[in-house]
Parts: C-alpha cells; structure tokens; sequence
C-alpha cells in the first residue's frame, strides 16, 4: 500500500557530485531517476526541486565579488542544469517528465503554474520544478516548501547523503544520536539545521510533514512512500 501518493522531493546539488569536487556524477543521478521512475510506476505523483550547489551557490559568489542578486540567478540556472541533466536521464530509462521553470525559460521549460502541474500528474509525468522560487535571497529549501505547499503533497521528502536527523553532525561526532519522529517545536528548541527557517516554518504553517532520508542507497525513496520506519519524519 503507498503511503504518500503525492510527494514534493527536494534533492541536493551538492549530493549529485557523489566523491567528486563538482558537477554530475553519472552513477549518482542515474540512481536518483532510477528510483524516481520505479516509483512513479506505482503510481505516486512526484514534483521535484533540485539544488544547484554542485554547480554555483549565490552566497559563494559574494566573497568573489558578485553581487548578491546575480549570485542568486546563476545559482538559479545551476538548479535549471541539474534538472535538465535529471529530465534526461528519467526519459533515457524510458520515464516520463516535465521540466517547469520558476521564471519564463521556453524552450528549455515551460513557465510554471499549479494548473500544468496537475494536468501533468494527471497524464502520468514526473514533473521537475526548477529556478527556486524565481526570486534571490530565497533558497531550494524554501522552493521546495512553496511548491510542495501549492501542489498539495502529502509530504516534503528530502534527500541526502545520510540517513536522517541528528542532535549533532554524525560525520563529526560517532555518537550523534538520531531521531526517528521530531514535532516542528522541539526542532525548533534545539536549533537543528533540517531546513532554512523560511521552508520550515511554512510547512510547520502548512501542516506539510518533511521526511529526512538517505537517497543514495537504491530503494530507500520506494520504502518511504511505502511507509515504512526509515529516516526521520518531522511534523506538527
């Protein structure tokens, strides 16, 4: 039985460049579309939201002298590259998506509205979003949240490189202490880094659960609209 019939799944640039310094690892995002179309056979309706951090992130470009506007819009079009690179890779399996773009883009997506997505879901397509909100000084994390709130998903699925949410970074300390079940409050209270405090309080707001998980292993994306106990769910 599927869990979570429609999913807003936010994914990491950064995750996408596997051991590499930078760019698309081929292994990484073949995985990632991989799980994406195994699950889209099964039913579920996906909207996705990419990062662009393996590519450029606004905020770096401030210590190089770019301005933070224009920062933030190359790191738009570096969300736009991932999801071209992830729409490719899904059609090249033999899937079915649809790349929208926050701001007017054709022909590389069509300008995004609620209406085209659903009519998409409605025809079968995974449906990538990308260009962030279309506006600087926001994140992916807070696209994310702003496109999982207006398309009506049961659940914000984000996908990283470990396996949920920790009291302290597991990399650094051997005996973090994971969570499997968080309310938005005592996330809150012990200031732990899941989302930018934009995203998370609009799905606190919102009623819009975040499931924390790991992407990397094969599998893990179908367990969790499944239902099944893995990563950390944080609600209200």
């Amino acid at each position: 039985m599927i869990k979570y019939k429609r999913i807003l799944l936010k994914l990491s640039g950064e995750a996408l460049m596997g051991n590499e310094n930078h760019g698309i690892k081929p292994s990484v995002i073949n995985s990632y579309a991989t799980q994406i179309k195994e699950i889209s056979e099964l039913g579920v309706e996906i909207g996705i939201v990419i990062g662009g951090g393996n590519i450029f992130r606004g905020l770096s470009g401030l210590s190089k002298g770019i301005d933070r506007v224009k920062g933030d819009q190359m790191g738009m079009l570096a969300t736009v590259i991932n999801s071209l690179a992830l729409q490719s890779t899904i059609e090249g399996l033999g899937g079915k998506a649809r790349l929208f773009t926050a701001t007017k883009m054709e022909p590389i997506g069509e300008l995004y509205t609620k209406a085209k997505v659903l009519q998409a879901f409605s025809e079968g397509y995974t449906v990538i979003i990308a260009g962030g909100t279309g506006n600087p000084f926001f994140t992916t994390d807070t696209a994310s949240a702003l496109r999982g709130v207006e398309i009506e998903t049961e659940a914000l699925l984000k996908g990283t490189r470990v396996d949920g949410v920790y009291d302290v970074d597991p990399e650094k300390n051997p005996k973090a202490k994971k969570f499997e079940n968080l309310t938005f409050d005592k996330a809150y209270e012990q200031k732990l880094k899941i989302m930018d405090l934009t995203a998370f309080t609009m799905c606190s707001e919102n009623n819009l659960p975040i499931i924390v998980f790991d992407m990397t292993t094969e599998g893990n994306l179908k367990k969790v609209v499944l239902g099944e106990n893995i990563g950390t769910l944080v609600r209200n």
